[in-house]
């Protein structure tokens, strides 16, 4: 008896840590990346709609606080409005999908050093959406575009040099 009480309070802890693992890790996407391209050309890439269009999403966009911009692709569309704009360093805005109402934030964060560019980006608020299933979704959505994103930056950064 003893022994199943104990096996039954392990098992009783370990869901609590999986339930506080799944809130806590759940509402940030963290994604760093090294490129080898200087900070300005990393931040234009980021920040400029042209460049964002080509590597990212279409964009009207302009790295400006209070600016309310748009991305669009195929049948989804993000808005949101620039919180910080930083240049070279800081570039943070709200990220609203679709008629979801529901705002998070994207915060990406450039660091210059002696192999280029450190870069940081963070998605965070994801707990925000109605409910879990769909919080956990959204997070494993945007985490893999997210790995996308910093993929398809790193090529574009590399083809605009060769060019």
């Amino acid at each position: 008896m003893v022994a199943l009480l104990f096996l039954f309070n392990i098992a009783t802890i370990k869901l609590r840590n999986i339930k506080l693992n799944i809130k806590t890790m759940k509402d940030v996407i963290k994604k760093v990346h090294q490129y080898s391209q200087n900070i300005s050309d990393v931040w234009k890439a980021i920040s400029e709609a042209e460049e964002i269009s080509s590597w990212f999403i279409k964009a009207d966009f302009k790295a400006k606080v209070g600016y309310e911009y748009t991305f669009t692709h195929e049948n989804t569309v993000i808005n949101g409005k620039v919180l910080k704009a930083d240049p070279v360093y800081t570039l943070a805005y709200t990220w609203i999908v679709g008629d979801t109402a529901v705002e998070t934030i994207v915060t990406w964060t450039l660091q210059e050093n002696e192999h280029g560019t450190l870069l940081t980006l963070e998605h965070s608020g994801i707990s925000n959406y109605p409910n879990k299933q769909m919080a956990t979704t959204m997070f494993e959505s945007f985490s893999g575009g997210w790995s996308s994103c910093i993929s398809n930056l790193e090529k574009f950064l590399k083809e605009k040099k060769h060019v």
